[in-house]
This record gives structure tokens, sequence and C-alpha cells, in this order.
């Protein structure tokens, strides 16, 4: 076992297109710098990646010299002090195209105050993907004309999508309406929740800035997604199981005709080597109550550098890398979801993922999750709340009273 000294430990978030990146990163990052450290990526799940970093300390006490952290989670770990604060590093020594190479929006939930405590690694709004080629079947559309008066047309309402969903949900041949995320780790569902507010007009906060979570709009949204998700008619029967990694997986496998989820799962699509519907998938935005704006959700994640790690110079030196023009486009293409500007509009990502340039209309209706620093306590209540919702008969309006007593307790 090497010891820790000639040991470089990523906590790395599982997936495979993430594994094979940061491996090959800094495969490359020793033959240019001539850094002999040994690599070594701890792999984990949503969950175990934050217990680890952030509840358990293993930024902060050095277990990790680099993490990726989910900007969740970034607010609470900055008041842990988990991470290496980056502005002395970036003042010598600036990321090419610092900060013009980057959207905005993927540069505000890594900084407090003056100090910043992370770099873009992976990004991808939430969006509606769906089988361009079933939409665009000629039998299809006659189908769905003769059934329902109307012409098949990519869904710009809820209503809409649940009718949809139900048209194309084919059991017999593995193939449903739609697919969720419902697995309870206190995010997939907590999105589908947010999305469904927004797209109805909602809000999250009141104007005082605390989370208020119980209007009209949120009953209205709640009542929609525990209908659709309990519908065995329109949605694919394992999406309690399946977090948003497996449910984007199961729609790369022509499970699904629709989903609601992550930009990078449509990028999969597209460059995974097992994706069976490569070149059949179309991106847009979400579907929207009557009157109503669209709305996306801006949740990216991090390249950070553990307040405790020994190899701080040499951390920083592989983020500069690991973020520049030419490595952001390689994580794109092995199937992550790179962040410059450059990678959205670069004309080889665009052949191979039509619809990459979209992430720029995506991020101008993409909010963000208020930054509190007990979000991950209020991501639970509502988690538990719309698990409550798919799984018995309480009213939706009662489950919001209840979910919102509790967050008003703990703040």
């Amino acid at each position: 076992m090497p010891n820790q000294i000639d040991t470089f430990k990523i906590a790395v978030r599982k997936f495979g297109p993430f594994e094979t990146a940061m491996q090959k990163f800094w495969d490359q990052f020793c033959v240019v710098s001539g850094c002999d450290l040994k690599l070594e990526m701890v792999i984990m799940d949503l969950h175990e990646l934050y217990k680890t970093t952030i509840t358990h300390n293993g930024l902060a006490n050095g277990d990790f010299d680099i993490a990726h952290i989910n900007t969740d989670w970034v607010y609470e770990g900055y008041l842990n002090q988990a991470f290496e604060i980056l502005n002395p590093y970036i003042n010598t020594k600036k990321p090419a195209d610092f900060p013009n190479g980057w959207s905005k929006s993927l540069l505000s939930l890594q900084r407090f105050g003056w100090e910043v405590v992370g770099l873009p690694f992976h990004d991808g709004p939430e969006c509606l993907i769906y089988r361009k080629d079933w939409f665009e079947s000629e039998t299809e559309q006659a189908n769905y004309l003769k059934q329902y008066g109307k012409a098949l047309e990519v869904p710009k309402t809820w209503e809409d999508f649940h009718q949809v969903a139900r048209f194309f949900n084919r059991p017999e041949d593995q193939r449903y309406g739609s697919v969720f995320a419902c697995y309870p780790d206190g995010h997939n569902t907590v999105f589908d929740f947010c999305l469904q507010l927004w797209t109805r007009g909602g809000s999250l906060i009141d104007k005082n800035g605390a989370i208020q979570i119980n209007s009209q709009a949120a009953i209205d949204g709640l009542d929609f997604y525990r209908s659709i998700v309990k519908d065995k008619t329109a949605v694919h029967p394992k999406s309690g199981e399946f977090e948003s990694v497996a449910a984007g997986t199961a729609f790369s496998q022509g499970e699904a005709a629709m989903m609601i989820n992550w930009f990078g799962f449509a990028a999969m699509c597209e460059v995974d080597p097992h994706s069976k519907v490569k070149g059949k998938v179309g991106v847009e935005l979400l579907p929207a109550s009557p009157g109503k704006s669209s709305a996306s959700l801006n949740v990216y994640w991090l390249y950070t550098i553990g307040k405790g790690s020994k190899h701080k110079d040499i951390a920083y030196d592989f983020l500069r890398f690991v973020t520049d023009v030419a490595q952001d486009k390689l994580l794109t293409l092995e199937g992550g979801i790179g962040c410059r500007i450059s990678t959205w509009k670069d004309q080889e990502v665009n052949e191979v993922i039509p619809y990459y340039h979209k992430l720029e209309k995506l991020h101008e209706v993409a909010n963000m999750l208020p930054q509190h620093k007990n979000w991950t306590s209020i991501a639970k209540i509502i988690d538990e709340m719309v698990l409550k919702a798919i799984n018995t008969s309480d009213e939706s309006s009662l489950l919001i009273e209840q979910a919102q007593n509790q967050i008003n307790k703990l703040n």
C-alpha cells in the first residue's frame, strides 16, 4: 500500500465517464508536469461522497487532495472550512481565460464574498430529453392523431407530457412513456419538486429569503407529480429504485420515450459505446403550466482542493490543467459535460452531440437552489414529503403544510 506522501487522492463521483476522464487527465498531467505521485481514485455514489468529504470532514482532514463537490453541499463545506481558498493561487496563476471562459451561472455558487473555493467541473441543467425518432415516426403521428384528435408534438405542458407518456407506454416491448428518478437520496425527488413548482410560477423562498413551500403552485405540482409517478400506464416500473444515473442509463438503453433529467444524460446517449439510442435523441425546455414560463435547475459539480491536503500546489496545478480548453472538451467527449463556453460552441462537439449548443438556452431559464447552511436537512424534509405523496393517499396540501412546519422548526 503506497503511503500518503506518495499518493494523490481524488474523491470521484461514481459515473463511468468521470472515472475514465479523471484517469486520462492524471496520466496526461504527470507527463506534462513530471509529477510522480500515484493516483488513488476513491469512487463513491452521491450520498457516500457527501458523507465522506463533508460530514466526516474528509477534505478538512486531508483524506483527499481533490474532490468532486456538488453545489448543493458547497455552502455547508465552506462553513466547515473543508476547502482550500483558491484566490491566492488564481491571482498567481490564473486558469486559461478566467473568468470569461465560463458562463456567469457557473461561477457564482462557489464564491463567498471574494473567496472562491472551486472551479467548474461538470454541468448540464435539467431538461426534457426525448426520443426524436418516435416523435417523428409517421405511424406514431397518425395513431396519436386518431387517438387524441391532435398532432403529436414534444409536450409544452405537463398535461400533454402525461398524455404523450401514456401513448408511448408499451410494456410488452419493454418500452415506457417516461422514466423518473425517485430513489430517496435527498436529491432527485427534491429537484423534481422544485421544477414542478417553478414551472407553475411558484418560488421556493419568500420575500425575506426564508424557505416557503406552502403555496398553491406547490400543491398543484405535488398533485401532478404523484399522479404521474404512480401511473403504471405512463412510467417505467423501476422509477422508484432509480437515481438519476440509473434513469439516464435506462433511457440510453431505449426503455423510455421521455425523461426530465440532467443534460449530461442526453449527451451520454451520443458518446457512450453501450447506448442504443445514438442519433435518436432530442432535447427541449421543460413543459410548464399554461401561461407560465419554462424553468430549469442549475446544480453543477466543482473541483475543490481539500483544506488538509499535503499536496496543495500540485492539486492547484492539476485543477488548472483539467479545466483547460482541451480537457474540458475531452470530458465532454468521454460522456461528462464540459463547462467552458468554448466547449458548448465547439464544432466537433456539436457534430457528436447535435444539441450541445442548447446549453446556453437552458442556462437562461435555470434557477439555483437557495444557499442555506442547513439546505441538506431541508432537502431531506422535502424528499420525505414527496415520497409520502407517492406512497400514501394523504392530501398534498396536508403533506406540504407538515413539511413547512418542520422547515420552520429547523430555521
